[in-house]
């Protein structure tokens, strides 16, 4: 490699990064944001037109920050129309999941949700969780997170932290 190619390398990090943090404070934080399978995808087709402009000195800068703006512009529509929409919500964006209700293991949530008891039980532990009977919900996130509600006293969780979950 000469120094010319170094140098193109150099400027197209340079430009591309920039480029990427000016889009990122356009149009929020939410862009790498773990939420849903459609900004993981986003995530992925970012990081693609990242490498592609950095690696192949065919590719154009400008041509990549367009790239960028038009991902991350159908992010955001996306997003907004998730927010919007029921219909859209619901067509595009998995509903989370119960795993766990009133200390009681739903063995089938779990295999829907591919979450082995094992992984469970090291979520339970990493809540400190002490008994099965303390937990009043252990729910799927549609992010892919596990999330974790427990009480060692009789207070119960309130209804509308709970309302979209599917059974």
């Amino acid at each position: 490699m000469n120094l010319d190619t170094a140098f193109l390398i150099a400027i197209s990090v340079f430009g591309i990064f920039t480029a990427t943090i000016i889009i990122t404070r356009i149009f929020g934080l939410r862009t790498f944001a773990k939420m849903s399978s459609f900004d993981f995808a986003s995530t992925i087709a970012i990081g693609s037109v990242l490498a592609s402009i950095v690696i192949n000195k065919d590719q154009n800068l400008l041509k990549g920050i367009l790239a960028l703006l038009f991902i991350i512009g159908f992010q955001t529509i996306f997003s907004f129309l998730v927010r919007k929409s029921n219909w859209f919500k619901k067509l595009f964006t998995n509903k989370p999941k119960m795993l766990m209700k009133d200390g009681e293991i739903l063995y089938d949530n779990l295999k829907k949700c591919n979450v082995g008891v094992s992984d469970l039980m090291a979520k339970l532990r990493e809540a400190n969780v002490h008994k099965l009977s303390e937990v009043q919900a252990v729910i799927f996130e549609s992010t892919g997170d596990i999330s974790v509600l427990h009480s060692s006293n009789t207070n119960r969780v309130d209804e509308i932290i709970i309302r979209d979950v599917a059974n």
